[in-house]
């Protein structure tokens, strides 16, 4: 006859505490990216981590729960990214083929997100002689998002990214700081991303370099050269201001 195994009176802590990570990174991972709150601030280290093709606003220390840009490389296309939309649909961005696009990330937790949502509004009005399309991918829960599109009457598609809203930032090489807008052609070459709330100078100067792609007036690299620089001068300038 064998006596009590002298390990035993350890399988219990153990077991509990393996209990107590599991439940705390579901719930921390479930703060980090669905939490409400006023802002989701760029990183300190944005100028260095965001690839060549993005445009950002001026790093800031993010908050604990913030996510940084992926160094993953910008995808030269746009990725094949498929979700619900609120119509309850599945859409895929090649739905939109054949007009330049504006593609959102953003939610409506998210300051900065909800303030260029008016400007979105009037970019897909004023050129609609140019057939751009806004194509808004919430990283935010369904309900949230079909009830701030009513209240504030946006007419633009919304894919829903509860679910699947991570890996489609993923796929454009980012991570989800809000709010970023993929800008893309006609023929979905993405021209650039602007990290942060997108200003109206900023949107015009993108718009007309892309017209100038698709004319032939530019190459597409030629543009992402001046929309690099025309931005970085308007952001400087509106730091002056300020």
């Amino acid at each position: 006859m064998t006596g009590p195994d002298p390990r035993a009176h350890l399988v219990g802590p153990f077991a509990v505490a393996a209990v107590l990570l599991a439940s705390g990174l579901v719930g921390f991972l479930s703060y980090r990216f669905l939490r409400p709150h006023a802002a989701t601030p760029g990183p300190a280290a944005l100028a260095r981590a965001v690839p060549p093709t993005v445009e950002s606003e001026p790093a800031v220390e993010p908050a604990p729960e913030a996510s940084a840009p992926a160094t993953a490389k910008v995808p030269d296309r746009l990725p094949d990214v498929q979700l619900p939309g609120t119509d309850g649909k599945v859409h895929r961005l090649a739905d939109w083929k054949g007009k330049p696009l504006a593609v959102n990330f953003w939610a409506t937790w998210c300051d900065p997100c909800r303030r260029e949502i008016p400007l979105l509004k009037e970019l897909r009005r004023e050129h609609a002689k140019d057939c751009l399309e806004i194509v808004g991918i919430a990283i935010d829960y369904a309900d949230k998002v079909t009830k701030y599109a009513s209240a504030h009457g946006i007419g633009y598609p919304l894919l829903l990214g509860d679910e699947g809203g991570l890996t489609a930032a993923a796929a454009f090489g980012m991570e989800a700081v809000l709010p970023f807008t993929v800008f893309a052609d006609r023929e979905g070459r993405v021209v650039t991303i602007k990290v942060g709330e997108l200003h109206r100078d900023e949107a015009e100067l993108i718009l007309a370099r892309l017209r100038d792609v698709e004319t032939g007036r530019l190459s597409l690299s030629a543009a992402q050269v001046q929309i690099s620089a025309g931005v970085r001068q308007m952001r400087e300038a509106r730091a002056g201001r300020e």
